[in-house]
Order: structure tokens, then C-alpha cells, then sequence
């Protein structure tokens, strides 16, 4: 496995667990509570470029068109403070003061772009100045000593015009205007920039995507589309410009093999001279500045880069980041034919006397902290868990604090909604990741796990039909912080990957091998099935549900499997077509006579959506499993480990009326799921017992698609 060499070095201080100090999120405000009262609670809303102003966040809310306020007089506990609606599309925001400047989009068409940029009192929030721009608006930055601002004026081209290549006009450009000493805007001292005829690629059509300025007043603009970078002067001359250059990628997966983005995460690819179309830009010192390259129609090179202004790379990171997103099972499978993790978002800060990059993956949901002090060689600090598509940041350093602000607003079927999230620098060492697979032999990508079990001092995870072409058990050192997966084994037949299994349990077979338990889906012709595999991933044998089972089964199938002895003990996770509601089915198996049997477990009442078992253990004479609900954040009511004695259970042949068990409440796990500052996660998966009563807990992260791409690991006491 090639890996980028650059990799090792940062992740030190990430693998090591050594850190005595780094930042912990503390808080995550969901979007919805600045709604406008009265507006219908699913309206889709989302923070997308934030920036911060004593006790007070600002951020802009394309979708509802308003620019939304927070309190964080107590950062921990962030408030409501209403919604301002805007006369378009906000589009970027940055602060002066006491003072809002929002760049606003007004464009009737692609040809026909306008906007302005509004000044806004942000203790009574309204308005108190206005100039015209002269197009759309894209990005907003006030210099240091707010002297003046500069917006990138995109005027973006139309992505199904000609496949979105450009050139198309109106071409964009670099509008600057002075503030005055009290931080007003003086629309008088406006001056345009003229950044047409030095890009290589369509000079005619310049797309500033992102405006940065230094504290020599030095404007530093990104042309994404264009792949190059100018840096202005405040009255607006041309002092540099140079193409953004592309990198050399290998390790990579670069392949979405079935289609949907269900395939394998396999990091042996190359793609040479992939084009860096950097987005976001901040500058580290009056010399350098750091670049987020997302790419966009023909490029994006997966990392970020450290420029010197003369157009100078003195740091290229490579596969470096990504691959560390990779490691903590961030990693978005269904971009690896686009533009893997997407690093769009890039900020700079020095906290607590450090020199800090902040690198935001967009659909890793990760923001990545670097340590700068060198900036040609910068250390990977920290990978912090964001909420879903993290695209602006403020840092407020003087109190230690990073807000980032995440747009994906999953209204559909109960997903999360959008939220701001706030951490805090301080001396506690930083709790996430909780799982990690740096220091394995070779790189490892996971995701998706939804299965644990036990066999000594170590645990084995199984992933689910998220990676429908590459289910795999997972080998974890649970004695270190964070925890580490140090070896994965495809589970394979004939040798070849098994495709198609959604494995959604794993129990040992008392021989070296393993007992598997797939959830099938008969209206796609995937069988329930119990598979028996070897050490080595091979299928040995294959238990299909007998016909009075699949009479009445639906896609809803085996959630768990534990052995005891020759018996091995299923969840079912929802109630059957047979079942009474709020009842769902428990399985024995006896291995050596091979016979099935039933017995019915009471779930909770669901106030909303369903309540079922995501998991089943044996240990000292009982079952433990887990009973969840299917809700997410706020909404969530049940998340817990629940306890059967298998002397109290008869267990019946099937067809016959099963009895019902008697279940305890042992764990609630709502306060675990709260503990790391975000918002609740719907699927607590897995659990594993160690001989002496240790309990471990994995969730399942979906394969990063419609997620955080969070997974929690903890240990949690029985009794």
C-alpha cells in the first residue's frame, strides 16, 4: 500500500493520544430554533458562512434567506436570537465591529447576475447601509483593523449550460470599498478589480470564489474554476497571480464501483496531475497563505496547500489529510469517483499561542486542526467530528473558542437537521475520535459498523451492506485511547469478496471462526441468512430461515447473533406480519439439531417512527440487547441496554404462540450519546460483553452518506 509520507508525521500527535490539551466540542445549536414564529418546523434551513462578534454568532441562511443570530454570552449553552430576512440570498458574511456585512445575491439568471452588500446593526439587527455591487455575490472579508472590505463577485457560470464549462459571461471580479472609523461601509470609496486575462484557463471568464486579506491589506482571491490565485492590493492592482498547479495522487480510491456509491473501500488508485481549483483561502502571515482544494469540474486534489504569495508552494499536503479521515472512518465512499473528502473550508487562528490551520472536509464532516508554527511543515493536531457538510468557521481565539458552521439540513425521513457547532481550547485532552485505525499495517477504511463481539481482550465489528461489495470483520484493540482497529479480513466465498451481505451481526464460533447474521431483503432477492466463516473470512456454511420464518418476514430481519454453548440466540428488529405490535421476534438455533425456535420481546411504545432491537449478547446467563427508537437529535427517546435471564425464557418450537419475556432497563444511553457536545445519533448498533462485564458500544455512521460521519465507542457499566 502506497501511502503519502507526509502522513506520518502528522498524525502523530492525533495516534498517540498524548495530547494534554486540544479542543473539545462542547456544543451544537440546531438551525430550526431561529426559525420565524409560526414557520412550519421542517422548513429547510442552514448555516452556511459564519462569523462571530463579541457574544454574538452571525451566520447566513441561503435557503430561508435570512441571516440568522446566536448567543453565546455561555458558550456551552448557545441561544436563540432570531432570524433577519433579507432581501435575496445571503451568500457571506463578516463582521466590523458591532457590525454585519453580508453579501447579498439578487440575480434574475446566470447572465443577468446583481446583488448588494448590506450593513447590519447586529444588537437591534437591521439595517444601516447598503452599496450595489456590481454582480453575485460569493465571499465577504473584512481586513484586519477593518480599514476596508473585499467580496468576490463570482458570477457563476450555469453547470448545465455546455456541461458547465467555462467561459461564460459575465465575467466576475474583486469589488473593494473602505470603512469608515466607526466600521460603516463608504459606498463612495468603491473600486471594482479587473481580474480578467490571467488565468490560463478561460481568462475571459474569471469566478472569484473566496477573498482573504492580510494585515498589510493585501487581497488574496481564489479562482476556483479558473485554477489560479491573484493577490490584489487594496486599491485593487494585480501584485501576483500564478496557476493553482495540480498534485500527483496515489492511494486513493478513486472508483464508485456499483453505481450507488455501495462499493469497496479500496486505496490503491492514482490520479497524476489532478488540478488543485482551490475554494477557500486564508492567509497564515503576510507571506503565506493556506489553500482548501475541493475541486470543481475538473480537478480538486483531495488536500490543501501552503503558498507563499509569489505563487511559491512550500507545503502540499497530499493524500495526508484524507487518508487521516480515513483512519477515523469518516471517509465518504460515494464521493471517490468525485472528489473523496472534499477539504472546501479553510480558516486561520492563533490559539493559546499556536499557529493554527483549520482545514473543514465537506463531506467528511471533519474539520482537521494543524498546527502551523512551522508552515512548511505543519502537524495534524486533531480531527474534530462537525455536523453534516461543515462550510464556514469562526474563531473567536481570545476565548479559546472554534464555531463551525455545517449546512446539511436532512429534512427528509427524519435525518439531522442542520447545526452550529462550538468547541472550546482547554487542557482536556480531546475525546475524539473514540475509534481509529492509524497505526495498522496498512491503511484500513471502515464505516458503517453494525455488529461486536468479544473473544478475549479483543473485539471484532462487522460493517453492513453500506459496503455491499466488501463486508468485512474488523479486529479491535479496545486497551487504547482512542481504541484501534489493527486488522480487517474481507468475508469472502469461493474467494471472492461475498457481495450483497448486510451483515448486521457477528458472534465467534468457539473455533477461530465467526457466526454472521445478514438482514435480507426479499424484495431484492437477498436472503436472511446465518453464515458460518473461518478466520480467514471464508463462507463454510449457510443457514437460510426455515419457510415458516420467511412466511412472514419482512426486510426488517436479524439485527444480532450470540452464541452460548451449541445455541445460538437472533434479534429480530421489528415486529413481523405475524407479530402483535410492539412486539418483536427473539431466535434460538440449536446448532447440533439444528432447530429454531421463538419467544417474543415487549419494545417500548414509539411516539414516533419505531422502536426496535439493534443488537443481542449472551454473558452470565442472560441476554443483553439493545432497544432503540429511530429518532434522531432532540428527538430521540430510546437508546438502551435492556437484560433477559434465560431462566426466566420459554423459548417455543415455531408455529406456536410465542411467550412473552420479561425484560430490565440496565443502561440508558442518552447521556453517553450527549457526551461528546453533538446531537444525538439514531443507530446504537453494536455491543459487546469482556468476560469480566466490560461493556462496549459502537454506533453505526452510515457510510458517511446523509451523516456526521460520527461513530461513538465507549464502555458503559451493566449494573
Amino acid at each position: 500500500m502506497v501511502r503519502h509520507l507526509l502522513l506520518g508525521a502528522s498524525a502523530l500527535a492525533l495516534a498517540t493520544g498524548a495530547q494534554a490539551q486540544g479542543f473539545n466540542r462542547i456544543a451544537s445549536f440546531p438551525v430550526t430554533a431561529n426559525l420565524p414564529e409560526g414557520a412550519d418546523p421542517e422548513t429547510e434551513t442552514a448555516p452556511e458562512i459564519i462569523a462571530a462578534s463579541g457574544d454574538t454568532l452571525v451566520y447566513t441562511d441561503s435557503p430561508l434567506g435570512a441571516l440568522g443570530f446566536i448567543d453565546i454570552s455561555d458558550p456551552a449553552s448557545p441561544q436563540p436570537l432570531g432570524a433577519m430576512m433579507l432581501e435575496g440570498e445571503p451568500t457571506a458574511v463578516a463582521v466590523a465591529g458591532g457590525f454585519a456585512l453580508v453579501g447579498v445575491n439578487t440575480s434574475e439568471s446566470f447572465t443577468d447576475p446583481s446583488g448588494h452588500l448590506v450593513e447590519i446593526d447586529i444588537a437591534s439587527q437591521t439595517e444601516i447601509g447598503r452599496c450595489d455591487l456590481p454582480g453575485q455575490p460569493d465571499s465577504v472579508a473584512v481586513a484586519p483593523g477593518a480599514s476596508f472590505l473585499a467580496v468576490a463577485i463570482e458570477n457563476e457560470r450555469d453547470e448545465d449550460l455546455n456541461d458547465g464549462v467555462i467561459p461564460q459571461m459575465p465575467a466576475g471580479s474583486v469589488f473593494m470599498v473602505d470603512l469608515t472609523a466607526e466600521g460603516l461601509i463608504d459606498c463612495g470609496t468603491a473600486r471594482v478589480a479587473d481580474v480578467t486575462g490571467l488565468a490560463e484557463v478561460a481568462p475571459s471568464d474569471p469566478e472569484p470564489e473566496f477573498v482573504a486579506i492580510n494585515a498589510a491589506g493585501e487581497v488574496v482571491v481564489t479562482l476556483q474554476e479558473n485554477n489560479h490565485i491573484v493577490v490584489l492590493d487594496r486599491d485593487g492592482a494585480v501584485l501576483s497571480h500564478f496557476s493553482a498547479g495540480a498534485v500527483d495522487l496515489t492511494g486513493i480510491d478513486a472508483t464508485d464501483r456499483d453505481g450507488a456509491g455501495r462499493g469497496a473501500l479500496t486505496f490503491g488508485e492514482a490520479q497524476p496531475g489532478r488540478l488543485r481549483e482551490p475554494d477557500a483561502v486564508a492567509w497564515i502571515d503576510d507571506d503565506h497563505f493556506a489553500t482548501a482544494n475541493e475541486g470543481d469540474y475538473e480537478g480538486g486534489s483531495r488536500g490543501w496547500t501552503i503558498f507563499n504569495q509569489d505563487g511559491t508552494v512550500i507545503y502540499e499536503n497530499g493524500t495526508g489529510f484524507e487518508h487521516a479521515i480515513v483512519e477515523i472512518g469518516h471517509y465518504p465512499d460515494r464521493r471517490s469517483d468525485a472528489k473523496g473528502v472534499e477539504p472546501e473550508s479553510v480558516a486561520f487562528a492563533e490559539v493559546a499561542g499556536t499557529p493554527m490551520v483549520f482545514v473543514g472536509s465537506e463531506r467528511g464532516s471533519v474539520v482537521g486542526v494543524y498546527d502551523v508554527t512551522d508552515p512548511a511543515a505543519p502537524v495534524l493536531a486533531q480531527l474534530l467530528p462537525s455536523g453534516v457538510g461543515p462550510e464556514g468557521y469562526a474563531v473567536p481565539a481570545d476565548r479559546g473558542l472554534l464555531v463551525t458552521a455545517n449546512e446539511g439540513d436532512l429534512t427528509e425521513d427524519g435525518g439531522a437537521r442542520a447545526h452550529v457547532m462550538i468547541y472550546r481550547y482547554g487542557a482536556a485532552a480531546p475525546v475524539y475520535p473514540h475509534l481509529t485505525s492509524e497505526g495498522a499495517d496498512e491503511l484500513i477504511g471502515w464505516g458503517a459498523l453494525s455488529g461486536l463481539v468479544a473473544d478475549g481482550d479483543r473485539l471484532y465489528a462487522v460493517n453492513d451492506s453500506f459496503y455491499g461489495m466488501q463486508p468485512r470483520i474488523f479486529t479491535i484493540d479496545p486497551s487504547q485511547i482512542p481504541a484501534r482497529i489493527t486488522g480487517s479480513v474481507d468475508v469472502t466465498r469461493g474467494g471472492m469478496p461475498a457481495q450483497k451481505l448486510d451483515l448486521e451481526g457477528i458472534a465467534t464460533d468457539g473455533e477461530g471462526g465467526f457466526w454472521l447474521a445478514s438482514e435480507g431483503r426479499s424484495d431484492r432477492l437477498v436472503p436472511h441468512a446465518l453464515y458460518r466463516v473461518d478466520a480467514g473470512g471464508e463462507i463454510q456454511e449457510e443457514i437460510a430461515l426455515p419457510q415458516a420464518l420467511l412466511d412472514v418476514e419482512t426486510r426488517f430481519g436479524m439485527e444480532g447473533v450470540t452464541r452460548d454453548g451449541e445455541t445460538l440466540y437472533i434479534a429480530i428488529q421489528r415486529p413481523w406480519r405475524d407479530d402483535p405490535a410492539d412486539h418483536v421476534k427473539l431466535l434460538r438455533y440449536d446448532i447440533s439439531a439444528k432447530e429454531w425456535a421463538v419467544a417474543h420481546y415487549p419494545t417500548e411504545p414509539a411516539e414516533t417512527g419505531w422502536v426496535g432491537l439493534s443488537e443481542i449478547v449472551a454473558h452470565d446467563g442472560a441476554l443483553y440487547l439493545i432497544e432503540r427508537d429511530d429518532q434522531i437529535g432532540a428527538a430521540a427517546r430510546i437508546k438502551q441496554i435492556t437484560r433477559v435471564a434465560l431462566d426466566g425464557v420459554a423459548f417455543v418450537p415455531l408455529g406456536e404462540t410465542p411467550n412473552v419475556v420479561e425484560k430490565e432497563v440496565v443502561r440508558d444511553l442518552l447521556p453517553n450519546l450527549r457526551a461528546t457536545g453533538g446531537y444525538v445519533v439514531d443507530k446504537v448498533e453494536g455491543l459487546a460483553i469482556l468476560a469480566d462485564g466490560t461493556a462496549y458500544v459502537v454506533t453505526d455512521n452510515d457510510g458517511v452518506d446523509d451523516s456526521s460521519g460520527e461513530t461513538l465507542f465507549f464502555t458503559v457499566p451493566l449494573n
